[in-house]
């Protein structure tokens, strides 16, 4: 047996006479059960009483970890102080062991030195104790073997689902508005930089919407006059710049004297003004044939007109060009 000194001066000396001397050892579980199963923790070891001051314990030591064939150390030697008197103290060696294997072991004596102050040495011999191991019996008469069983699935509730589906609505609700206001610049971007359309553009599609006879009821003349004389303002407008949207049709037939205005559609346009005024403010009623030459005299009004604007355009150019060289 290798000794091994583990230098731990206890203040302590024997009360026991020098020589070998036999005494019992203790094994007690870690885990409280009736009997010691497979892979179980025990503490083993011994109690030495009446210790005073001055003496040195040898404990002894194992090879490989092994108190014995089959049985393992899984922690080494402690020493514990587990009662103290006036004038000594008892203490408590102990190693702690388990077994991995089913079984009936004998534990080795535990036999250690202690060296007295005086300088004597005496063996102290505690006589070891039986260990039964066992393992959890097997009925084999109605073990049967079953597969691995798969995970229990719960069903899901709507407090689970409903974080996902607030995601879900925000990532919606994300991309419409990004689509809205990417649209809505759009949009914006085409209406700064876009080019403005001829005045007579304008005024031809306003003009056209009104074709036909379905405004040519009593309770519709309003809306088809308005919409003549509107558009008309408009283009008149724009075309001789001058602000004829705010101007009444005395104001603008007064302003058109003083200009270079078609002589031919003076009094035509006038009386046209005039009875659009009539129909909206004296709702006055105008009969059929009057409605059908309303629209078409101020189509051709702006269609001459323009084509007047185009000749005078050309004829300057010639000499814009002569102008340059």
């Amino acid at each position: 047996m290798i000794k091994k000194i583990l230098a731990v001066i206890l203040t302590l000396l024997p009360l026991l006479p020098s020589g070998a001397q036999e005494k019992e050892t203790f094994l007690r579980q870690l885990q409280k059960r009736d009997s010691v199963l497979i892979a179980d923790q025990l503490v083993y070891g011994a109690t030495l009483e009446g210790i005073t001051e001055g003496a040195a314990l040898v404990l002894p030591e194992y090879d490989k970890a092994q108190l014995t064939e089959g049985v393992e150390i899984v922690k080494p030697w402690q020493l514990d102080t587990i009662k103290k008197h006036k004038d000594n103290v008892d203490v408590e060696a102990s190693l702690t062991i388990t077994s991995f294997d089913e079984g009936e072991y004998s534990l080795p004596d535990l036999k250690i030195a202690r060296t007295l102050k005086d300088g004597t040495t005496d063996t102290l011999v505690f006589k070891g104790r039986p260990l039964t191991v066992t393992t959890i019996p097997v009925d084999t008469t109605t073990f049967t073997v079953h597969d691995l069983r798969g995970q229990i699935g719960y069903p899901l509730t709507f407090a689970e689902v409903l974080p996902y589906i607030l995601i879900v609505l925000a990532v919606i609700l994300l991309a419409v508005v990004i689509f809205f206001v990417i649209r809505y610049f759009r949009k914006r971007k085409g209406a700064i930089f876009a080019p403005p359309e001829p005045a007579h553009i304008v005024a031809l599609r306003k003009l056209d919407q009104l074709r036909g006879n379905k405004y040519w009821a009593p309770e519709k003349q309003k809306l088809y006059y308005s919409g003549i004389t509107d558009a008309l303002r408009e283009y008149i407008a724009s075309r001789y710049e001058f602000g004829a949207m705010e101007m009444t049709t005395a104001e603008i037939f007064k302003y058109l004297k003083t200009i270079d205005f078609p002589a031919e559609y003076k009094e035509p346009l006038k009386d046209l003004f005039e009875t659009s005024d009539f129909v909206k403010f004296a709702k006055m009623t105008v009969d059929d044939d009057y409605n059908a030459k309303a629209l078409p005299l101020a189509v051709r009004f702006v269609t001459d007109t323009y084509q007047t604007q185009l000749d005078e355009e050309s004829e300057a150019a010639p000499e814009k060009e002569t102008e340059k060289k």
